[in-house]
């Protein structure tokens, strides 16, 4: 919970970070970008390193460092030391992201981690309903840095109590570190094509949802004369239903074969997608029409990623951590690239940004259907 809880209760205030160290859209979207970006080259070496070091050991290194980056944060008077909390609170929450999916992996098994797998992201989905409404009230009745001392308080709870309560799971470790081994191991995950298919599948719906969160603050600011607790108001809709839909693929999954809950949640997100960008089009621009066909959107994602997730990891026997790893960097490294695309796309057009929405779930359909004809 620790990185979805830091990345999305800040969301809410970037409009008022920009007025408040006098700078431009472009540059605060900088502190999502790099957010992401980080997180995403994090998770790529902690996978390796767990499999080599063990996953407690660099868990209980990340949250320190998540729980630096907050207190640099909440002391920021300049943007460069605000990107540098920012970076390293997602380098250290990197290691939470990645390694919660191998220690289930550890503990279940394929079968068993499925509907465990929903918990986590409902775990997440928590994180994301409750941190944009806070955060934004927090930068409405306080200020900006607020938000930073909240992260530092959870964070540190989060990291006290994997000191005292999590064990080593970890039993088969990697017997080298060098660069070579650790290039041939991502070699040797990506050479399945069905783990690129599911991971593909994760990521393009993922986007979507970078797309909305990155871009909303400003369109309910400036196009719909709202403020930041009114988007942290309405962004619970899409929140809560991501963890509806993630409790959902936890009550269903041992009834439905992974592919056939994928492609449920496949099906519901782009038909959420097609109601956006069709209200869109016709100028329906408001609260509702933009907020609850995303919530629909994030409902089937809520229910297709643990499965989509479980089902690329799995693809690779012996290399859990390593294939986690890859495959949240190559989620997050899309979702900056995305994000940092943000502000083009606004001054461009709405249409054009909603319009990206709803190829990201089209996209995911695709991906799984690739997977599943490779993994066969």
């Amino acid at each position: 919970m620790a990185s979805p809880l830091a990345l999305n209760a800040f969301i809410p205030a970037m409009p008022d970070v920009a007025q408040s160290l006098e700078q431009n859209i472009s540059t605060i979207q900088l502190t999502f970008t790099l957010f992401l970006l980080t997180l995403a080259i994090g998770q790529l070496i902690c996978g390796p390193l767990s499999d080599y070091f063990g996953r407690r050991p660099v868990l209980i290194v990340g949250l320190g460092l998540h729980l630096l980056g907050s207190l640099l944060g909440a002391t920021a008077e300049d943007i460069n030391q605000l990107v540098g909390g920012r970076i390293l609170q997602a380098l250290g929450g990197s290691a939470g992201m990645v390694l919660v999916r191998t220690i289930l992996l550890d503990i279940h098994g394929r079968d068993g981690a499925a509907n465990k797998m929903g918990y986590v992201v409902m775990a997440i989905a928590i994180a994301q309903a409750i941190a944009p409404t806070v955060g934004g009230y927090i930068n409405l009745w306080l200020d900006w840095h607020s938000i930073f001392y909240l992260s530092l308080m959870i964070s540190t709870l989060i990291w006290v109590l994997t000191i005292l309560r999590l064990p080593e799971t970890g039993t088969e470790k990697t017997t080298s570190l060098g660069l070579i081994p650790i290039l041939n191991q991502y070699r040797e995950v990506l050479r399945s094509s069905a783990y690129l298919g599911y991971t593909l599948s994760t990521t393009f719906i993922a986007c979507a949802f970078y797309l909305f969160v990155g871009s909303m603050p400003y369109i309910v600011v400036n196009q719909l004369g709202g403020t930041s607790a009114d988007f942290g108001n309405w962004f619970l809709s899409v929140s809560l239903a991501f963890m509806a839909g993630s409790f959902l693929s936890t009550r269903i999954s041992a009834r439905l074969r992974i592919d056939n809950m994928i492609r449920l949640g496949n099906g519901m997100s782009l038909l959420g997608a097609a109601l956006l960008l069709a209200f869109t089009l016709t100028e329906q621009l408001h609260y509702v029409t933009l907020f609850l066909p995303m919530a629909m959107l994030t409902f089937g994602r809520g229910m297709s990623q643990p499965s989509a997730q479980l089902a690329a990891i799995s693809c690779s026997s012996g290399k859990a951590g390593t294939a986690s790893g890859l495959m949240g960097f190559i989620q997050l490294i899309t979702g900056a690239a995305v994000a940092q695309s943000i502000p083009f796309l606004m001054h461009t057009s709405v249409v054009l940004l909603i319009a990206f929405i709803f190829f990201a779930p089209l996209l995911s359909w695709v991906s799984h259907q690739y997977a599943i004809n490779h993994s066969k």
